[in-house]
């Protein structure tokens, strides 16, 4: 189902995606404009260097995380966030099991129209 536009998201209802190795998602709520999205990172997987023209703001709700953007790394832990501008390379190495909670904008097309 396409809840695209849709004001609520209940987390129940959510399922979790495949998202890389060790690493699951859940589309959270989403508009043409902005898209929140919980990523899953078993201990010791890896969110590979990547990049993309969205604005990425993010928190970690949980677990211990090294996150490189653009050759900076920082450790972080709950309750620290992180912005990623657009196209900067960035990736993430997960060092105790943890949850991200990012925001995008625009929204991540791709994550919806695998694909685009």
């Amino acid at each position: 189902m396409d809840r695209k536009n849709e004001p609520f998201a209940h987390d129940a209802d959510l399922a979790w995606e495949p998202a890389g190795i060790g690493v699951t998602r859940k589309i959270l709520t989403y508009r043409d404009e902005v898209m929140m999205v919980r990523v899953r990172f078993e201990a010791g997987a890896i969110g590979p260097p990547h990049s993309h023209p969205h604005i990425q703001c993010s928190l970690v709700e949980c677990g211990t995380f090294d996150i490189t953007i653009s050759g900076r790394t920082e450790r972080l832990v709950a309750g620290d966030s992180f912005t990623v501008p657009p196209d900067a390379v960035h990736g993430a190495v997960n060092i105790e099991a943890g949850v991200l909670l990012d925001v995008f904008t625009p929204m991540r097309r791709d994550f919806v129209l695998p694909g685009t």
